[in-house]
């Protein structure tokens, strides 16, 4: 890849820009200075910028994100800050979301470059399952496990449920897994048996849960277990 182009995408700036940043030394390759805006990148150069590393992907990226209240998961929302916000990488506007969250819920986001792998997790044949901490306005009622056990019928939903395991943690605190992603689905199916939904945090998706260190709005890499649980061994 040529220089100019590479320190385009990592700054997020013009081809223009780049190649001014780099005739203005502001650019070294393994310690010297490069002024040649054209110069043939190799995989095991090492770039600064300002002294600051820049980092040469070779392949797709993978990472969890413990979402906070407050953002959406889209790449870009005229409206809301979005996810990513929290990513410090490079060309993060690459990066989307294997499975959305709503504004205010919070918990494990998967975000990815590789949409083959994303389409594993949110493609509805792949029934890959999510688990919830869910915090209710009333009490849970003693026959909710069986009817989300039994699949609830939704509004304006042709279709019940997919059958749906849930725990009792408190009165007011249950955990729920699920195997679908419909529009607000838990939220629904709590306001179908006459609950509703005051707090809701995912926990795990698939066979990843989420990192208990990672505070909300701190991310990292996936592992290449945790990658290739999803079905599809690491690029």
């Amino acid at each position: 890849m040529r220089l100019d182009k590479f320190i385009s995408q990592q700054l997020g700036v013009s081809r223009a820009i780049s190649g001014r940043e780099i005739r203005a030394s502001r650019v070294t390759i393994d310690g010297e200075v490069v002024r040649d805006a054209s110069f043939k990148l190799n995989p095991e150069h090492q770039v600064e910028f300002d002294g600051r590393s820049l980092t040469q992907e070779n392949g797709p990226r993978y990472f969890m994100l413990n979402k906070p209240q407050g953002y959406v998961c889209s790449t870009e929302d005229p409206d809301h800050p979005t996810v990513l916000y929290f990513l410090d990488e490079p060309m993060a506007h690459k990066l989307h979301a294997a499975g959305r969250l709503d504004i205010d819920t919070t918990g494990l986001v998967l975000m990815t470059d590789d949409g083959q792998w994303s389409h594993r997790i949110t493609s509805p044949r792949h029934h890959c399952e999510k688990t919830y901490l869910v915090t209710l306005e009333n009490p849970v009622s003693d026959d909710t496990a069986e009817q989300f056990a039994a699949g609830v019928q939704l509004h304006n939903e042709k279709d019940l449920t997919l059958p749906a395991v849930m725990e009792v943690i408190t009165p007011l605190e249950v955990r729920l897994t699920i195997k679908e992603g419909r529009y607000h689905q838990v939220k629904r199916m709590f306001a179908a048996v006459g609950n509703h939904v005051v707090g809701l945090h995912r926990e795990r998706i698939g066979a990843v849960a989420m990192d208990a260190s990672l505070a909300p709005g701190e991310y990292r890499r996936l592992t290449e277990e945790e990658i290739a649980s999803f079905g599809m061994p690491p690029r």
